[in-house]
C-alpha cells in the first residue's frame, strides 16, 4: 500500500479585502472608560463598555425607565434568595417610588420575609439541623403563616395579601423590612406561588392544605391579571429557576388566549448561573411575537443593587 503525501497548500490566488471596508463587531468608541475617583454614579454607568452584558444592562434600565415614565406595569418576580442576601430594603424603596408595581414570590420568600418582620433574622443552618430532624421546626413561623393563610383564604384573599395584612395587624417590630407588609400598606399586588411540600410551614399540623391551595390559586389569577397589563411593560424574574418561570409562561398563553395584546414586552432574567426554564420561558418564548428578552448573570447581592441604583439615577425623583 502506497503512502499518501500532503504537500504544503499553496496560497497563490488567495482573495483578500481591505480592513477599512470590513464590517467589525467591536469599535473603539464602545470601549470602557477609566474611572475617575470622586465621580458620580451616572459617570460609572456611562463608563461601562457598550458591549455584551454591559449594553444589555443599559437596555434593561432604559426599558424600566420607559415603562415607569409611561405608567406601564413593572412586574418583579423573585425567589427567596434576594431576601436572604439582604436586598429587601432596596426593593421596598423601589416599591414606594413606583418602580415595582407588582410583586411575586415563591413560598420560601414568604417564610423569610415574615421571619424578618417577626424577629429581625431568618435562614437557619440546614446542614446543622437536618441530621437531628429539627430543620424547619420553628413553631412561631408555621403557626403565624398557616393561621394567616387560613384566615385570608376564608375571606377570599390571595396568599400574598393574606400574609401582608396579617403582618400589619400583628404589628411585628421589623415591619419596615417586610416586602409583603409594604405591598399591603402601599396597595401593591403581591402574589405568592407555592408547591405543597416545598416550604417548612407545610411540615406542621397547623397547615390547612385546602386553604393554601385556594389562596395560592387566587394569586395565580391575580398574577395573570398583572400579566394582562404587561404590554409596554417589563417582567423581571430574579432567582427563580422553576416555579415562577413556569407560572409566567402559563399566564402569557392564558392572557393571549383570552384575546389581550401581549407583544411589545421586555422580559429580564437575573441569576448567578444560567438555567433552562428562565432562559426559555422568560427570555425567549414570550418575546417571539415581539419585544425583547435579556439574561443577565451575576450574584444578586451585586447585580440588583447595581440595577436599583441605575434605575433610581435615571428616574431622578
Amino acid at each position: 500500500m502506497s503512502e499518501r503525501t500532503f504537500p504544503p497548500l499553496s496560497l497563490e490566488g488567495l482573495q483578500t479585502y481591505s480592513l477599512q471596508d470590513r464590517p467589525s463587531k467591536v469599535r473603539i468608541e464602545e470601549f470602557a472608560r477609566p474611572w475617575q475617583a470622586g465621580g458620580l454614579f451616572k459617570n460609572f454607568i456611562d463608563s461601562l463598555p457598550a458591549i455584551l452584558a454591559a449594553q444589555d444592562f443599559r437596555a434593561v434600565v432604559a426599558a424600566i425607565l420607559a415603562a415607569a415614565g409611561n405608567r406601564k406595569t413593572l412586574h418583579w418576580a423573585m425567589g427567596a434568595h434576594l431576601i436572604k442576601v439582604g436586598l429587601s430594603p432596596l426593593l421596598i424603596d423601589l416599591m414606594q417610588k413606583g418602580l415595582i408595581t407588582a410583586l411575586s414570590l415563591n413560598g420560601a420568600g414568604v417564610v423569610h420575609d415574615s421571619e424578618l418582620a417577626m424577629v429581625g433574622r431568618t435562614s437557619e443552618d440546614v446542614d446543622q439541623e437536618l441530621g437531628g430532624g429539627t430543620f424547619g421546626m420553628a413553631r412561631e413561623t408555621a403557626e403565624f403563616l398557616n393561621r394567616a393563610v387560613t384566615r385570608g383564604a376564608s375571606q377570599g384573599l390571595g396568599l400574598g395579601r393574606a400574609v401582608g395584612e396579617a403582618l400589619l395587624a400583628e404589628g411585628f417590630p421589623h415591619l419596615e423590612a417586610s416586602l409583603l407588609a409594604t405591598a399591603a400598606r402601599e396597595g401593591i399586588p403581591a402574589t405568592v406561588h407555592v408547591a405543597i411540600g416545598t416550604d417548612i410551614i407545610h411540615l406542621h399540623p397547623s397547615l390547612d392544605p385546602e386553604a393554601t391551595g385556594r389562596a395560592t390559586y387566587r394569586d395565580f389569577q391575580t398574577f395573570c391579571s398583572v400579566v394582562q397589563t404587561l404590554e409596554g411593560g417589563v417582567f423581571l424574574n430574579i432567582g427563580s429557576a422553576v416555579i415562577l418561570p413556569e407560572i409566567f409562561l402559563k399566564a402569557v398563553t392564558l392572557v393571549r388566549n383570552l384575546g389581550w395584546p401581549l407583544k411589545k414586552i421586555t422580559t429580564v432574567n437575573f441569576d448567578f448561573i444560567r438555567h433552562y426554564r428562565p432562559a426559555t420561558n422568560v427570555v425567549r418564548r414570550p418575546t417571539l411575537e415581539g419585544g425583547r428578552g435579556y439574561y443577565l448573570i451575576g450574584h444578586h447581592e451585586l447585580m440588583i443593587p447595581l440595577l436599583a441604583a441605575a434605575v433610581l439615577e435615571g428616574w431622578g425623583r
